[in-house]
């Protein structure tokens, strides 16, 4: 069957549209799918206890329930639902973030340079360990973190450990991501400030 003129031009026009859309789709599916990243880090509304108390600390170990021990974000829907974000994800493992930003927390608290996460070069006589078994890290969207904590100070010296509990709820003041974790940075403070509590209560002044 012969094709005329019209037919050839729109063929033509389709063989160069089609790419064209097509390589649009999927540049919308690239953006589509980018991921974004959020760390956890140090409360920025606490201030230092009153006396200072600069001890050597180190965070470590933390531990989180299995179900928060993944890149992906995860929220809680309701009493017995979560949701896991494949595009809203944790930058570095969840429970070294948390270790992080509790050092940092307790650096701030109790005016010490020497709060961190590994003990190189510390004095091991004279460093306090603080182990952290997060037992829910409830996070809902738009509403609020609650974070329930047990955790453990071992003094120096192989003294009797002192173990306590915190449960820290914090609103969001907005919906999104960006809020969750700055919720959950405050809350973190929350548990961090009775830890430092526990230490400046104990520590020779």
């Amino acid at each position: 069957m012969r094709r005329g003129p019209l037919f050839i031009v729109a063929m033509l026009a389709a063989l160069i549209v089609l790419p064209v859309l097509a390589g649009s789709l999927l540049g919308a599916c690239g953006r589509s799918a980018t991921a974004s990243f959020y760390t956890l880090g140090p409360d920025r509304t606490l201030g230092p206890l009153t006396p200072a108390t600069p001890v050597n600390v180190v965070v470590s170990p933390v531990t989180v329930p299995d179900i928060l021990d993944r890149p992906q974000i995860v929220t809680r829907l309701g009493s017995n639902q979560v949701t896991l974000d494949e595009f809203a994800r944790w930058g570095q493992p969840l429970k070294g973030g948390i270790a992080r930003a509790v050092a940092g927390n307790l650096a701030t608290l109790l005016g010490s340079q020497r709060a961190s996460i590994f003990d190189t070069g510390l004095d091991a006589t004279r460093t306090w360990r603080v182990r952290v078994d997060v037992m829910r890290f409830d996070a809902m969207l738009g509403e609020s973190v609650t974070i329930e904590a047990l955790w453990t100070v071992l003094p120096p010296g192989k003294a009797v450990p002192l173990a306590g509990k915190s449960l820290v709820r914090e609103e969001m003041s907005t919906p999104g991501y960006e809020a969750l974790v700055s919720a959950s940075d405050r809350a973190l403070g929350g548990v961090s400030r009775e830890i430092a509590a526990a230490i400046q209560t104990s520590a020779p002044q």
